[in-house]
């Protein structure tokens, strides 16, 4: 079955409401091409919830065009560069609801979703207040130990999108060894799109298999600034730029650039 899509039309797959997970880790394979493909939308989506082990430049860009409601990651930033900008603002506001979360209850909530039940039970959290924070997620008794355990609710992406280094028509894709959660990202979102760098008709290594898949588009350097290696590393310019412009309250017109020319913003 061939999946391509044309990247506007995978973006018009996001709905106003939906819960996004976006692949990759920090700055590396994010899907960059992707996010400002749904900002570039007549009428992009609202209301999302978004979902990610780690969220930095492709989350901000979402977050700071007003489309997130809700932020569910246990990280949010640009590692060496520094804090995201649009988060940390529409965070201090009150703008945004940040769900607690650690790495803990990411892995078992996602864990629940791939074992088809709806927690997943782990001694992550147990002796902490984070529970105060987070009253959904409740304690349970080992029925063979008697030991108290954190009952993790499982997390379903309604939308996984993922950037692979090639993927064929059928959906079938090539990661390379930074795997992040992409793989469990896959099995678990109810819908899947991936962008490739590159449509190829015959994979040597195949680390998202074409059935789990919903559409497919075209995107060389799709993942930029973010990197994507071995083909081309972060962008750090790039991601200076970016920053000066949200240090000196020109989202909008960094955003608004960004979008026509998909290159460098000076």
């Amino acid at each position: 079955m061939n999946k391509l899509v044309s990247l506007p039309e995978a973006a018009a797959l996001v709905h106003t409401g939906d819960t996004l997970s976006l692949g990759g880790m920090t700055l590396y394979r994010r899907p960059v091409a992707f996010v400002c493909a749904l900002l570039a939308l007549p009428q992009p989506p609202r209301d999302l919830t978004l979902l990610s082990f780690t969220s930095s430049y492709e989350s901000d860009l979402l977050v700071g065009a007003g489309v997130v409601k809700r932020v569910r990651t246990c990280y949010f930033g640009f590692e060496g560069f520094g804090f995201a900008p649009m988060f940390t603002q529409a965070a201090n506001l009150g703008d945004l609801e940040v769900v607690e979360e650690t790495e803990a209850s990411l892995a078992f909530g996602l864990r629940a979703t791939l074992a088809d039940v709806g927690f997943m039970a782990g001694r992550g959290w147990v002796g902490t207040d984070l529970p105060r924070l987070r009253p959904d997620v409740k304690t349970i008794t080992d029925p063979y130990s008697g030991e108290e355990l954190m009952a993790f609710p499982a997390l379903r992406p309604t939308v996984a999108v993922l950037h692979a280094l090639e993927a064929d028509a059928q959906g079938n894709a090539r990661l390379n060894r930074n795997l992040g959660i992409d793989m469990e990202l896959a099995i678990a979102a109810e819908r899947v799109i991936l962008t490739a760098e590159a449509i190829v008709d015959k994979l040597d290594q195949v680390d998202i298999v074409g059935p789990l898949v919903t559409a497919v588009a075209p995107a060389p350097r799709g993942a930029w600034p973010t990197s994507c290696h071995p083909l081309y590393p972060v962008d750090g310019a790039e991601v200076l730029n970016y920053l000066e412009a949200c240090s000196r309250e020109a989202f909008d017109a960094y955003l608004q650039t960004r979008l026509q020319t998909g290159a460098p913003v000076s």
